[in-house]
């Protein structure tokens, strides 16, 4: 072990846990206002996926997210009953499955463009470029130490 206080190291998670809580908590404003209710903060990586790749497999969604398979079918399941996302046997290999956006979920991408936007100008309000970077490569070593 190494010899880190570790007070800091439990505020350090804590505060990470409560920005994503506030994070998801201004998306959900954020959705409300702009009338979209059946959407979760969840929802959110594999919608970027599509709007970025336009078809991808739901093995490739759910690796590319972090996501186990069965949590995937869930987050797949809703998007589709709201009608955002729709699956489609791949024409390559009957085995898998390809998730699409619809009209619908191509129509929310100014949406989810302008809400990201606020998200980050919001978050990183008051940080220089560097301070930002600097965050970034932290957390992503926290999030290789944590696998």
């Amino acid at each position: 072990m190494s010899n880190y206080n570790i007070n800091m190291n439990r505020n350090s998670i804590a505060l990470i846990s409560r920005i994503r809580e506030s994070a998801n908590r201004l998306i959900l404003n954020e959705l409300a206002k702009a009338g979209i209710t059946e959407l979760a903060p969840s929802h959110g990586d594999i919608l970027v996926l599509l709007m970025k790749n336009k078809k991808m497999t739901m093995q490739e969604v759910a690796k590319r997210i972090h996501r186990t398979k069965a949590t995937m079918t869930v987050l797949i399941d809703k998007l589709e009953k709201i009608g955002f996302v729709k699956r489609e046997k791949s024409e390559d290999d009957s085995r898998y499955t390809n998730v699409v956006l619809t009209d619908k979920g191509q129509e929310f991408k100014p949406v989810f463009e302008e809400i990201s936007n606020k998200l980050i100008s919001t978050a990183y309000s008051g940080l220089s470029q560097a301070e930002i970077e600097q965050l970034e490569t932290i957390l992503e070593k926290i999030m290789e130490n944590l696998g």
